[in-house]
């Protein structure tokens, strides 16, 4: 989930906690319970920061290893113990219980994101997304809003907070009938497809789709149960050139292929006498485009001279990431 629906999260758990007797009736704790919980919630992102080294890196190990079973167990014992430091007197054993409760609750509900972790490290480094809610979902972050809102307004936090998570129950299980309708839906469109992808987006009843037959790809939309195929690529392997051979090995684009499980290629010549290979992850088409992508320019002695991977909406912005000295920006 967004940084935003964690954060209004760790508040509604805080709010819960106030059903342990001991968080109730001493303040200093509940105060201590409420640091954690937020905080629990927001600090298995943490790893967002490698952005600010490079793409590649962040691609590679977003959602990774601070979203694993041990960070998962590490994350509440690190934050009760500073909480220990500046909140003394407090019953450390309530307030690592829901600090845990929240970490907990932050890699789980990302699973159920398009994007997904690797929740199941250091066991597999598997990508676990099972796509039925989008990063941000408009109406469990409302939710959360009004359940606040309530509180604030002397409603009691443990029943709200109770009655709005029962709620958000029902709506996961509505999502994932949805999902399993659009992927029957795109069955009966396609016929031959061995591999789906259907992902959430911010728009209730609407879905991308993208599919994998022994012989295309196909690129869509669904709304309700009706399926939308905008592109159809044949598949073709790629060369197995030394050419491709090398750019495959620089970090932009091992990274890209270490997270797309459905993608295209092409290969270019270059009026500067450059040759430009790019692969085009299809589960993000948006505005006729297909914005993740990694891309690598070889001289004529096949040596990369810059690189590039990630989120791009323009072809100029593209090159201008793909000038010399900004290739792993």
């Amino acid at each position: 989930m967004d940084s935003g629906t964690h954060f209004v999260m760790g508040i509604a758990i805080g709010g819960l906690a106030l059903v342990d007797p001991t968080v109730a009736s001493h303040s200093m704790t509940f105060t201590a319970v409420m640091a954690g919980t937020i905080i629990g919630q927001q600090a298995p992102d943490i790893d967002t920061v490698l952005k600010l080294r490079n793409n590649a890196v962040y691609i590679r190990h977003h959602r990774g290893i601070t979203h694993s079973i041990p960070a998962v167990l590490l994350w509440p014992l690190l934050i009760i113990g500073i909480l220990a430091l500046i909140l003394p007197d407090v019953h450390l054993f309530n307030v690592w219980l829901w600090t845990q409760i929240a970490v907990f609750l932050h890699v789980f509900v990302d699973i159920f994101n398009a994007y997904g972790t690797q929740a199941l490290r250091p066991f597999s480094k598997k990508w676990v997304a099972l796509g039925v809610i989008n990063t941000f979902d408009p109406l469990i972050f409302t939710m959360h809003c009004i359940g606040i809102l309530l509180w604030l307004l002397g409603t009691e936090p443990v029943f709200t907070f109770t009655v709005m998570y029962i709620i958000i129950f029902f709506y996961y299980i509505l999502r994932f009938a949805l999902q399993k309708a659009v992927k029957t839906a795109v069955h009966h469109e396609l016929q031959d497809e061995e591999f789906v992808i259907v992902a959430p987006t911010m728009r209730f009843f609407h879905w991308k789709v993208a599919a994998k037959s022994k012989t295309h790809f196909y690129v869509g939309r669904a709304y309700r149960r009706s399926v939308n195929i905008y592109d159809k690529f044949e598949i073709e392997p790629i060369p197995k050139t030394e050419l491709v051979e090398k750019a495959l090995k620089d970090p932009n684009l091992d990274a890209f292929l270490s997270f797309s499980p459905l993608y295209r290629w092409e290969i270019s010549e270059l009026e500067s006498g450059v040759t430009e290979l790019r692969l085009i992850d299809l589960r993000y088409r948006s505005n006729d485009r297909y914005p993740f992508v990694a891309v690598a320019h070889l001289d004529e002695e096949l040596n990369i001279v810059n690189s590039y991977t990630g989120w791009i909406f323009t072809e100029e912005k593209l090159q201008k990431r793909l000038q010399i000295g900004a290739g792993n920006d």
